[in-house]
């Protein structure tokens, strides 16, 4: 060995601790309100029924219509291919996996609607409704016919139906305590939040009942719904959003687009309110920065032009259901809403396709990153986080199996976490 090279410093070790000190409140700060994203599975989609269609059979309805919209519209693998334009190597992975969805999981979250699907009814039906929602959620949990997430949609805080909202979730949550432990998919959707206090009074009613029952404190979450203009911009010029993530005080969960009432919100012409309006764009990615790092996850919005009729439109609409959802992949936002058993082949059929297509190459840069070894991509550590987020979305989802991931990257599931979800300041570590 060669001589070993002195090294010379000119600040003595008290400047650290100063420094230390100074930025202890801010280190704080950024732990506390950036988390990063909680490593928890995000479902591909939430699925919307309204609480007086709600049965113990919705889910398998839901699958069975899909697969019957198959059956006659795109009964093979080249049919469906092509009113997708899918490429020859994907039609029949894309369609086959597609199939076994539906067979096996369906639908992997859903909400009982009390808002605008369910509209207003005398307190004694909604009372029966949300109690029954609850009675089925249960069971549903109990006999393993849930899907992986379910919850409720209640009415927001707003004057004037506050008072329901608040009933309704009362209901809807005493049911599921007086039946059992909490599920642990349980998901609440609190719908056209305008101003961050709103938010701030959801919390306290959820810790109101968290104390009611001795539950743990923070055990129940929501997901905020963004269908306004004033929780994009607030009247101060300042981003609403982003205050909203903070008044939830770590319960919000997701921000979900609420495509029709907030286009409606701005004047956008009905013919012209969909997901990949400019409009929509601009809130949508708004969310998304004020969501980056804080564990909130971003969901798109719906199309409400359904599959139904003659196969010529059933097409039509698949096309366009099926182009929205990769348009909202490629934007990084994995999850949408559905509104007809006909959305889901086409979502499924997204998805896969989605993570089918960039697979191989995720894969090997990862094992390249992995192993130090050079490839034609120099990938950082943050390239290395976003790698394995894909591999691990496709392999929740159902696009990918454990074994293919396993012998593309030589990767075990958790060193899969572990380049997906590195601590804060820690995106050098590697888990081989």
């Amino acid at each position: 060995m060669g001589q070993q090279e002195k090294v010379a410093t000119s600040l003595a070790g008290v400047v650290g601790e100063e420094i230390d000190a100074r930025l202890a409140p801010v280190d704080a700060e950024l732990a506390r309100r950036y988390p990063g994203d909680p490593g928890t599975r995000q479902p591909v989609h939430t699925v919307y029924v309204p609480a007086d269609a709600f049965t113990a059979g919705t889910v398998r309805s839901w699958g069975d219509r899909a697969l019957a919209l198959l059956d006659e519209h795109a009964p093979d693998p080249a049919s469906f291919a092509a009113v997708l334009g899918l490429p020859d190597d994907l039609a029949e992975p894309v369609y086959s996996r597609v199939r076994d969805k539906l067979e096996r999981e369906p639908v992997e979250d859903l909400r009982v609607d009390f808002e605008d699907g369910y509209g207003p009814r005398p307190d004694a039906e909604e009372d029966e409704a949300a109690a029954r929602a609850a009675r089925l959620v249960a069971e549903a949990y109990r006999d393993g016919t849930a899907a992986p997430y379910m919850g409720i949609r209640v009415k927001c805080m707003e004057a004037a139906v506050r008072a329901r909202g608040i009933r309704t979730l009362d209901v809807f949550l005493t049911g599921l305590v007086e039946a059992g432990d909490l599920p642990g998919g349980l998901v609440l959707t609190l719908p056209k939040v305008t101003y961050p206090e709103q938010v701030s009074a959801f919390v306290r009613l959820l810790e109101a009942f968290e104390e009611a029952h001795g539950l743990d404190a923070g055990r129940l979450g929501f997901e905020i719904q963004i269908e306004t203009s004033q929780s994009i911009l607030a009247a101060d010029g300042t981003a609403a959003v982003a205050r909203m993530i903070q008044a939830a005080d770590g319960r919000a969960t997701g921000l979900h687009y609420g495509t029709f009432d907030y286009s409606a919100c701005l004047g956008v012409s009905a013919a012209y309110q969909a997901s990949d309006h400019p409009a929509a764009d601009h809130a949508k990615a708004v969310m998304q920065v004020a969501a980056a790092g804080t564990g909130v996850r971003v969901s798109d919005g719906s199309t409400n032009v359904l599959p139904v009729g003659p196969t010529a439109k059933v097409h039509d609409a698949w096309r366009l259901h099926y182009g929205l959802t990769r348009r909202a992949l490629a934007r990084a936002y994995y999850q949408g809403w559905d509104m007809h058993p006909g959305h889901i082949p086409t979502r499924y059929a997204a998805v896969f396709a989605f993570y089918r297509e960039g697979f191989e190459q995720a894969a090997t840069r990862l094992a390249r990153y992995a192993g130090r070894v050079g490839g034609d991509v120099m990938d950082e550590p943050a390239t290395a986080k976003a790698l394995g987020g894909h591999l691990l979305r496709g392999l929740d989802c159902g696009a990918l199996d454990v074994a293919e991931v396993a012998r593309l990257t030589g990767l075990t599931r958790a060193d899969l976490e572990a380049f997906a979800t590195p601590r804060r300041g820690d995106l050098t570590a590697s888990p081989k």
